[in-house]
């Protein structure tokens, strides 16, 4: 039988649409070491489950707004301390349980508990008390106005979890995303399918593979041959201008939140001297790190706060490089030796690249490094939490973390009581000036007591098919969400 032009058309163009590719492989440089994200301060945690799998009373957006998330709506007391969240109808967690105030309670507590392994626990230490009058209704009382709340709900710390499934979530996620968890095949990748029983819009991948691909030399080849969809936070970014002018693929370039900064461990000896610090600071040049390390992407920057945000202070003044003021400054400090310390590098190429090049800068002033590259679950354990370090390099992705100054025990360990002081005034306050007031004074704080050296503000560079959309170009936060990724033709 030969069918007519029209329907043969017809046909084709059917065809052609059930063929509509649905499912997603995605790499990324860094893979989780496990799947807790209220449990651990790796962002390769929300990389992967960060609205995809887990989700939060609210959520970022791309632009870093913070919108409804399982709350719907919320009202907010006239003296700021009550927030009265009301809950969506109809949401489950994946093992088909019914997600309500108990789980969100729950939750909150959990990260504020005495016990919590929270590595934001701060963001809920406001908390007084939450209450459940009924399945739908969440009442959180705070102890003090805090203007932040709903922004640190959006947090991927404070995504919402069930008791029933807390003792497994490290290797078993269960959350009310709009992908299920399904497969973590360690050292490789992590493959999740879409939930049927989405309370939300469901979305157009039905599934999607993170592949963790460390070394840039493999990204460009996995990405070259289309083993991969995409990459998001491409690792190589010298590549970028050959991917830009092959039609296959499209090149993205955001910004993310993520500070850049060899942090300094200021309770190690001579590095608790803000001579040695300072010191550290003018030996470093940050233009060679983001040319030699990054092929030019990437913002200078003088302190713990993202150029983008309109609070930003530009202080790369306060540590121009100077290796002959930096000399000085060690002799000054009784060190015309200079001295030795250890350097303690995580997986990403900016920390690799930019390790050596620092390295090179601080030999020339006289201080000699000992570098130690780390797997990513070994420097959370050496460095993060076992605090056994002298200099590391690391970006800190999360959104408005300028706040954790204020934390003696956290990893850099720098104990400022003026700056606490600053930080409590900060969140009991509202006023937009008032505010803006008190963040330039913080961010020269630490930039004036030369906390960390402070390098830049971390480009988000991503290569995908050039048939892909919805991929985020910027990272408000460090999330791949697919929610909105869908194929075209």
């Amino acid at each position: 039988m030969t069918l007519r032009p029209s329907l043969a058309a017809l046909l084709l163009t059917a065809s052609a649409a059930q063929a509509q590719q649905t499912d997603l492989t995605i790499a990324l440089q860094l893979e989780p070491p496990h799947l807790d994200p209220t449990s651990a301060a790796a962002g390769a945690i929300d990389s992967v489950l960060y609205s995809n799998v887990f989700e939060g009373l609210t959520r970022f957006t791309e632009t870093g707004a913070v919108v409804p998330g399982l709350a719907s709506g919320w009202d907010i007391s006239d003296d700021g301390l009550t927030y009265t969240f009301t809950l969506r109808d109809g949401v489950t967690f994946h093992d088909g349980s019914t997600m309500d105030s108990a789980d969100v309670k729950f939750s909150l507590d959990r990260a504020r508990a005495e016990d919590s392994a929270n590595a934001q626990k701060a963001l809920f230490a406001g908390i007084a008390d939450v209450a459940t009058p009924d399945p739908q209704t969440v009442v959180v009382t705070l102890s003090q106005p805090d203007g932040n709340f709903l922004f640190n709900m959006a947090w991927g710390d404070a995504v919402i979890v069930a008791p029933e499934s807390i003792d497994a979530i490290k290797q078993t996620p269960i959350g009310t995303g709009p992908f299920r968890f399904v497969e973590w095949k360690q050292g490789d990748s992590i493959t999740l399918t879409q939930n049927s029983a989405y309370w939300g819009d469901k979305p157009a991948l039905t599934d999607a593979t993170f592949k963790f691909i460390s070394d840039p030399t493999a990204a460009f080849a996995a990405m070259m041959a289309q083993d991969i969809d995409a990459f998001a936070g491409y690792p190589a970014p010298e590549n970028l201008p050959q991917f830009e002018g092959d039609p296959r693929f499209k090149v993205l370039v955001g910004s993310t939140e993520g500070e850049t900064i060899l942090s300094i461990n200021n309770k190690m000896p001579p590095l608790d001297n803000p001579l040695v610090r300072k010191a550290i600071a003018h030996a470093i040049d940050r233009q060679a790190i983001i040319d030699g390390a990054m092929f030019g992407l990437g913002t200078p920057i003088g302190t713990h706060f993202a150029p983008h945000n309109p609070d930003y202070v530009d202080l790369t003044g306060n540590s121009v490089h100077d290796p002959e003021l930096a000399k000085s400054l060690l002799a000054e400090a009784g060190l015309p030796d200079g001295f030795t310390t250890t350097l303690k590098l995580p997986p990403p190429s900016y920390a690799r690249r930019g390790g050596e090049i620092i390295a090179a800068q601080l030999r020339a002033v006289g201080i000699q490094t000992e570098i130690t590259n780390l797997e990513w679950a070994q420097w959370l354990e050496e460095v993060f939490r076992g605090k056994d370090f002298g200099l590391t390099i690391v970006s800190h992705t999360e959104p408005f973390d300028i706040g954790i100054y204020a934390r003696p025990d956290y990893y850099f360990q720098y104990d400022s009581p003026a700056f606490q002081a600053l930080n409590g005034q900060l969140t009991a306050t509202a006023n937009p000036e008032q505010r803006t007031a008190l963040l330039h004074q913080m961010q020269e704080l630490i930039a004036g007591d030369y906390v960390n050296g402070y390098l830049f503000q971390l480009a988000f560079p991503t290569v995908a098919d050039a048939r892909l959309e919805g991929l985020w170009q910027n990272a408000p936060t460090q999330a791949t969400d697919l929610t909105g990724v869908r194929w075209t033709e």
